[in-house]
C-alpha cells in the first residue's frame, strides 16, 4: 500500500468515526430543552458540512495522480485539524 491509499484508508476511518461523534451529539441535542435545540442542530449541520466537504476532498484525492495527491493532502490535513476542534468544542457546549 502507498502513501495515498494509507491516507485514504485513515480519512475513511476517520469519517466513520466523525459519523458516529456527529450521531451522539444529535442524540443529545434531540434531548435538550426546546430553548437550546436550535443551536445545537446549528451547530450539527455545521459538522456535516465541514464533514460532507473532507469526504468530497477525499473522493479528489482518491481520483488525483501521484504527483497532485500530495497538495490536496496538505488541504485534507488543515481539514482533520478544523473538523477535530469543531468537535471538540460542540462536545464541551453539548455537556
Amino acid at each position: 500500500m502507498n502513501n495515498k491509499e494509507a491516507f485514504i484508508e485513515t480519512l475513511r476511518a476517520k469519517i466513520d468515526q466523525w459519523d458516529a461523534e456527529i450521531d451522539r451529539l444529535s442524540v443529545k441535542a434531540a434531548m435538550v430543552e426546546a430553548d437550546s435545540k436550535e443551536e445545537y442542530y446549528k451547530q450539527i449541520a455545521e459538522l456535516k458540512t465541514k464533514r460532507a466537504e473532507i469526504e468530497e476532498k477525499g473522493n479528489q484525492l482518491q481520483q488525483a495522480g501521484e504527483d497532485a495527491w500530495g497538495d490536496l493532502k496538505a488541504g485534507l490535513d488543515l481539514a482533520f485539524e478544523a473538523m477535530r476542534d469543531a468537535l471538540k468544542s460542540a462536545s464541551s457546549r453539548f455537556r
